[in-house]
């Protein structure tokens, strides 16, 4: 039986993406919401959504919120997968894999 550590996901990697992930769960969230709810600054951010984006983990929308521009971030249903299983993986570790 495969140690658990394989079941990791590269995408939830850094610390911001993971939290990232986590924080969205079904909701669309905007851009300053997530960066205020996350503590990080906007380059970081966007760096992580880019990433995750990439991977098909997440989509971004561009609009307009009366005249002011906004972006709102959405998981997909492929990333809320990633991430279960990232999760799960995680927990198998945690509780002292035995390989048994």
């Amino acid at each position: 039986m495969p140690h658990p550590r394989h079941g990791l996901d590269a995408a939830f990697q850094t610390p911001l993406r993971l939290s990232l992930m986590a924080a969205l769960g079904r909701e669309e969230l905007d851009f300053g919401a997530l960066r205020d709810a996350l503590e990080t600054s906007d380059s970081q951010l966007s760096k992580a959504i880019g990433a995750l984006e990439h991977s098909g983990y997440v989509t971004v929308r561009k609009g307009h919120l009366g005249s002011r521009p906004r972006t709102w971030i959405t998981a997909t249903l492929r990333g809320r997968k990633a991430l279960e299983r990232h999760l799960a993986a995680l927990a198998e570790i945690g509780r002292g894999y035995s390989g048994s």
